[in-house]
């Protein structure tokens, strides 16, 4: 199988309050090994990660990370797995990723300065989003990977096709108090939801060109609708 079930504990946490000094156990972690099975499903023939072309992962390389629940946190290894959409860690000189169950819901990659946090947002993409802007409303960026199985060449004029992992493109989440826009198209939908604010947003996003389908400008768009 892709993943083995075990039990382990996560080890002390150096509370971000010296008021609190409890220490947080965490059970259920899965050890991993390299081989890949697509969705998960072990009943097919795996393939070493190896012999994909591209990667599964944000960044192939882990760093350092502070994983955080309630008031406690503590640092270690990480990287996350976008078309599982899981966060592997090390122990021991081990890979382990989190189960779903898991109580970390913010991780913050202290070298990077990005923030994982999980989110229902309702529909097939909640889990792991990445946060582009916290506060009252805030934006959030969904990254997967989509696999694609080898294609052998059907004649001699055509070369065959290795098996491939593929970033798709980001998919942007603004949370309301009202519930979540998703990748909005037009200004209009995140100023409908903003009924008191909707003339000052125009004029922000008219004299700053805000464009809906550019990364920057949400973040200002976002930003601006904190102050």
């Amino acid at each position: 199988m892709r993943k083995i079930i075990i039990s382990i504990v996560l080890g002390s946490f150096i509370p971000l309050s010296a008021q609190q000094m409890t220490t947080l156990s965490y059970d259920g972690s899965r050890l991993l090994n390299h081989t890949f099975y697509q969705n998960g499903d072990s009943s097919g023939k795996g393939i070493s990660y190896d012999d994909i072309q591209g990667s599964p992962y944000y960044d192939k390389a882990f760093s350092p990370a502070k994983f955080i629940v309630a008031d406690r946190a503590e640092t270690t290894l990480a990287r996350y797995n976008m078309y599982f959409d899981e966060v592997e860690f090390k122990k021991d000189e081990e890979t382990y990723s989190l189960v779903p169950d898991s109580p970390f819901t913010r991780i913050e990659f202290t070298k990077t300065k990005e923030t994982l946090v999980k989110l229902d947002t309702g529909d097939d993409l909640k889990g792991y989003f990445f946060e582009l802007v916290g506060g009252k409303n805030s934006l959030y960026k969904k990254v997967k990977s989509q696999f694609k199985n080898a294609v052998a060449a059907k004649n001699s004029y055509e070369m065959d096709r290795p098996a491939s992992f593929n970033t798709s493109d980001p998919v942007y989440y603004i949370k309301t108090e009202s519930g979540f826009i998703k990748n909005p198209k037009k200004i209009k939908e995140i100023a409908d939801a903003f009924p008191a604010k909707k003339e000052e947003i125009e004029k922000f996003v008219k004299s700053n060109n805000i464009k809906t389908n550019k990364e920057d400008g949400l973040v200002k768009l976002v930003k601006f609708l904190n102050q």
